[in-house]
């Protein structure tokens, strides 16, 4: 009976470590997991529309963040459209690494990669750019936003033409609400693999304009922001 005690009492333990590696595989998998899902949102609250910008997921600050008991770090390859997520626990040596193949895929509205980047059309009044809709079902919008910086804050955003076509009319002051598209028809629909010009015009040119965020918005509400300018340092002409 002591001989069972004792051999008992030393495998009970160490059944107890054994146990910790597999929970914390599994925790790590998650962690990781979770870190697809932020670099997907971020990307997309970001307004990351083209595989350039959505490489800023490797900055410091953005790449590494905790969770938890662990922390994620994710590094995106813009030449292979592939992010890597690593999921680590603290204080141990568990680690599980997840991949998902054409991140731009889950942006769904993107910058189209064969056409020109975005750039002023008309002195720095116009601005002009190319989206394209890249999943298997329509995209119908209704709806925008916008944000901008200038060194003139009293220009407003006048117009907005989808191929060609007038969907907004109005004056639209920086960063106000979201407003519903009044011309053309209201709305705006991209069909799968469909590419369309977008051009927006402010009342005059603008100064130093840079920084600049158009949102668009479907009718539940679901929002496509594009930055235009994600560098910071203003657009080319066209």
């Amino acid at each position: 009976m002591v001989t069972v005690t004792y051999v008992l009492s030393y495998l009970i333990p160490t059944k107890h470590k054994s146990v910790r590696f597999p929970i914390y595989s599994q925790q790590a998998f998650y962690i990781a997991q979770s870190g697809l899902e932020y670099a997907i949102r971020y990307g997309s609250d970001q307004g990351w529309r083209s595989t350039t910008d959505l490489q800023r997921l490797n900055g410091v600050g953005v790449n590494q963040k905790n969770l938890g008991q662990g922390t994620f770090t994710i590094h995106y390859n813009n030449a292979t459209d592939v992010l890597t997520s690593t999921g680590e626990i603290t204080g141990s040596n568990e680690k599980r690494e997840v991949q998902v193949n054409n991140l731009s895929q889950f942006l769904r509205l993107i910058f189209d990669p064969a056409s020109p980047a975005p750039c002023w059309s008309s002195g720095t009044q116009q601005v002009r750019f190319y989206i394209k809709n890249i999943r298997s079902e329509n995209v119908t919008l209704t709806a925008f936003s916008a944000t901008w910086t200038q060194d003139t804050p009293t220009r407003q955003l006048k117009t907005i033409s989808m191929d060609g076509v007038l969907k907004f009319d109005g004056n639209y002051v920086n960063g106000s609400p979201a407003v519903n598209f009044n011309q053309g028809g209201n709305q705006q629909t991209i069909l799968p693999n469909q590419v369309i010009t977008v051009v927006g015009g402010w009342n005059n040119n603008i100064t130093n304009g840079r920084n600049i965020i158009i949102t668009f918005y479907n009718a539940a509400g679901k929002s496509y922001p594009f930055n235009l300018d994600a560098p910071g340092d203003g657009l080319p002409a066209c």
